[in-house]
């Protein structure tokens, strides 16, 4: 028996997000889902270096925090909750979560984990080409550290379908963690492409969180947010039709209105034709943005057509160093002070041989962000300089030189920072998705 309303709500934009707008959706919003989206594209890469060093680690570090917060106010309301935070330890997180559920006293409760995205050994059987850069998969070599495909919502409907309290997921499209609960209360078939392509829409709307309701949006005197401080997140309450209307709880802060909605709307869409996803090609083009009250949005039209025959793999590979060293310099002639010294260690790295395959030198408050050569001349300017190397040895350098300006460089510099560290970058490839599938393990408190 399917459901005719559901109320989904939005605990997460991203891995380190507030807690507390959660809780209060989930203690005062009558909910019946809470979705945590916390994965980016980085983070699962770093989190399968984690898992390497420690075999235990690997999901989400707030994991525990929030589901120690979460849980005691989410179970006994029923509202289920759905997340990627599972990163690149599914598993664990979901048995991380289950000694918590114990501990607090919640006997029964039920935790699944839905695996099936890490694809390492599938990519480094075959050659693939990438997408997003010259060259295959095979061209990456013994840098690659993790593969991950983007899963669909179909592994978060089975885990449901088994009574699930709680979905953990490692890679899956974002709007999956929506499209998913929709899905499985609502009855909706991954067939029907228009309540796919509708489902989308509103997980799209949602994955940010405090993004539709006025977070990411304020300019003031130009686009005013109230009450930022206190930023609620949003919740959607969808019927059978797919038709949503968003909201926020009264008296928290920020606004949702039909201008905040169409900018997320477009956040990170390239064709709204054709937003690929897992599960569908979304198009938005049709989508109606409805105001329907104080802050609440409606929400429809949305469409789809077949999703695509391949699956969008991320690649997670080292790529050498980045050195970074930084030094302030204030008063007057600030700036060419600071330019001079840009100059010194160009040459710098000239002289002493530094491997530096990419450099970037930069005026912070002066052209660091807008580099079209509009900067000004304020009182003070600190300057950065950062590369990317082969070795640990160059990457060092880099900060060295930096460090050297105090005696060797204009009058008056200061504060010097400088660091090392290994850059983990990502590629894209395709993979057939009949090689992909979802699995869901379940446990039991």
């Amino acid at each position: 028996m399917t459901r005719s309303t559901l109320r989904i709500g939005a605990g997460a934009g991203f891995s380190g997000d507030r807690i507390e707008p959660a809780l209060d959706l989930i203690e005062h919003g009558g909910l019946d889902y809470l979705a945590f989206e916390c994965l980016a594209e980085r983070t699962i890469g770093l989190a399968q270096a984690a898992r390497a060093a420690d075999p235990q680690a690997g999901f989400d570090p707030l994991l525990e925090t929030r589901m120690r917060r979460a849980l005691p106010l989410a179970a006994p309301r029923g509202v289920r909750i759905v997340t990627n935070m599972g990163a690149a330890n599914t598993l664990g997180a979901a048995r991380k979560v289950t000694e918590i559920a114990r501990e607090l006293g919640l006997p029964g409760y039920r935790t699944a984990a839905v695996t099936g995205d890490d694809v390492l050994d599938l990519v480094l059987a075959g050659d693939y080409p990438l997408i997003d850069r010259p060259g295959t998969s095979r061209d990456l070599g013994d840098a690659i550290v993790s593969a991950n495909a983007y899963l669909g919502a179909q592994g978060i409907v089975m885990a449901l379908g088994q009574g699930a309290d709680t979905v953990i997921t490692g890679r899956v499209c974002d709007p999956a963690l929506f499209l998913g609960p929709l899905a499985h209360e609502l009855g909706w078939s991954f067939d029907d492409h228009a309540m796919m392509g509708q489902g989308t829409v509103i997980g799209h709307l949602l994955e940010c969180a405090g993004q539709v309701c006025g977070g990411y949006f304020a300019d003031p005197g130009v686009k005013d947010v109230p009450d930022l401080a206190r930023l609620g997140f949003p919740y959607a309450d969808v019927g059978r039709d797919g038709v949503a209307v968003l909201g926020k709880l009264a008296g928290s802060g920020g606004r949702i209105d039909t201008a905040t909605v169409k900018e997320q709307l477009l956040y990170e869409i390239l064709d709204p034709a054709a937003y690929l996803q897992a599960d569908v090609s979304a198009d938005f083009r049709h989508v109606r943005i409805e105001q329907a009250g104080q802050d609440r949005v409606r929400v429809s039209g949305g469409m789809g057509a077949r999703a695509p025959d391949k699956l969008k793999v991320s690649i997670a590979y080292h790529d050498g160093y980045a050195g970074e060293g930084q030094i302030s310099y204030a008063g007057p002639g600030a700036t060419a002070r600071g330019r001079l010294a840009i100059e010194i260690i160009r040459e710098r790295l000239r002289i002493i041989g530094a491997r530096v395959e990419e450099l970037r030198c930069d005026l912070i408050g002066v052209d660091a962000v807008d580099r079209r050569g509009h900067g000004g001349d304020p009182a003070e300017v600190r300057v950065r300089i950062a590369a990317r190397t082969p070795c640990a040895q160059s990457a060092t350098m880099i900060g060295a030189e930096v460090e050297a300006l105090y005696t060797n460089g204009p009058m008056g510099g200061g504060g010097v920072t400088r660091s090392v560290r290994k850059v983990l970058a990502v590629a894209s490839t395709l993979i057939a998705r009949d090689l992909i599938q979802p699995r869901v393990h379940l446990e039991i408190a």
